[in-house]
């Protein structure tokens, strides 16, 4: 198979290789950094953008492979938009997501504004020069108690707006109709002139 037919996908994490596998064409080869041995880089950006443009240059340095990385997060406004960019450590620190989520529904507990939003930024490396990078956000609120154990991350805690549900709760098709990494994706294809990775 020729390079130009296979994608590394730039993540570690099997929930975010997941969801992007499937907005991805079925006639690409997706590949993940760990059947290459190749370990994560440390996260150095200050923003979503800088990492997710972070470990695309990274991983495709490394594999010689076309890649594409996100880095997403979710920032809750009562929180002063933590856990941010620094969502995965929160959880690693507190031992594991639901941990983590715990903690937040603890600290939030008596505040009255729970809104919140989910953010991902997407960057595909092409080739040495050129990497092309999109933003997607959704909206939504902070449930009061963990709901549903669909998706990953911190989904159980997490309602977008026009909705009852938190992404724990919905369908895997139905969110990634509508989440953020979607949203990304989305501007992405509008942005990308090797489309066949996407139609």
């Amino acid at each position: 198979m020729k390079k130009n037919n296979i994608l590394l996908i730039g993540t570690h994490n099997k929930g975010k290789f997941k969801e992007i596998s499937k907005l991805i064409n079925k006639k690409i080869k997706k590949i993940s950094p760990k059947i290459l041995k190749i370990k994560a880089p440390k996260e150095t950006g200050k923003t979503f953008r800088s990492n997710s443009e972070l470990k695309a240059n990274f991983f495709f340095k490394k594999s010689k492979l076309i890649s594409i990385s996100d880095d997403s997060g979710l920032e809750i406004l009562a929180l002063k938009k933590k856990p941010g960019i620094y969502s995965a450590r929160w959880a690693k620190r507190s031992g594991s997501f639901k941990k983590a989520m715990i903690n937040i529904l603890k600290k939030i507990k008596n505040k009255k504004n729970r809104k919140a939003r989910f953010i991902c930024s997407l960057s595909i490396k092409l080739n040495k020069k050129k990497i092309i990078t999109s933003v997607g956000i959704i909206n939504g609120n902070i449930s009061f108690k963990i709901l549903g154990n669909k998706g990953f991350g911190y989904d159980p805690i997490f309602i977008p707006n026009n909705s009852k549900l938190t992404f724990g709760q919905i369908s895997g098709e139905k969110k990634m109709k509508i989440d953020h990494r979607s949203i990304a994706f989305k501007k992405l294809k509008r942005k990308l002139k090797l489309r066949k990775f996407f139609i």
